[in-house]
């Protein structure tokens, strides 16, 4: 199983911070590279994500075309939210999202994923030579995005005023 932890500095409120990162909008802006889409499952196609909300994405990576789905199986807003592979290419992933305010008035985003590849064996020779750097590099791109939308002007067109702070109740 591989384990990742990347943390991010954003110069911007907390709640602007974790509305963009749980924006199907902006999580296909940073995915352009790979023709990824969203895909309808529980209707949710665009803006938040909520508790118990699933997403289906269709993305190509390494030359080929996958389907992940996933869900918001915890959310605190605005400081955490938990992210779980439902079906897709790997055995398990989960990733868990925290955020803070710093005393400066900056936003902290922690990013904590945890992701295992099938089959376990041919699973354990990926993880070593490439997977790892592949999604680290996959967050860190995410994280650039949240960050440059967020500490410009740009975050108003991805975050509607009347979803601003809203979740889903449980």
């Amino acid at each position: 199983m591989i384990r990742i932890d990347e943390t991010t500095t954003v110069e911007a409120p907390i709640q602007r911070c974790f509305d963009l990162s749980r924006s199907v909008e902006v999580h296909l802006l940073k995915n352009v590279h790979s023709g990824e889409q969203a895909l309808a499952i529980s209707g949710l196609t665009s803006g938040l994500q909520g508790l118990s909300d699933r997403v289906t994405w269709r993305a190509k990576h390494f030359g080929f075309w996958h389907n992940l789905t996933n869900e918001v199986t915890a959310i605190e807003p605005p400081t955490y939210f938990q992210v779980t592979m439902n079906k897709g290419i790997f055995r398990s992933m989960q990733a868990d999202h925290y955020f803070r305010t710093l005393p400066s008035g900056a936003t902290e985003m922690t990013d904590h994923f945890r992701i295992a590849s099938p089959p376990p064996i041919l699973g354990l020779v990926a993880e070593k030579l490439f997977l790892r750097r592949y999604m680290l590099a996959l967050i860190r791109e995410r994280n650039a995005v949240i960050k440059q939308l967020a500490e410009s002007s740009d975050w108003k067109f991805y975050l509607p005023k009347e979803a601003k702070g809203k979740t889903r109740p449980s």
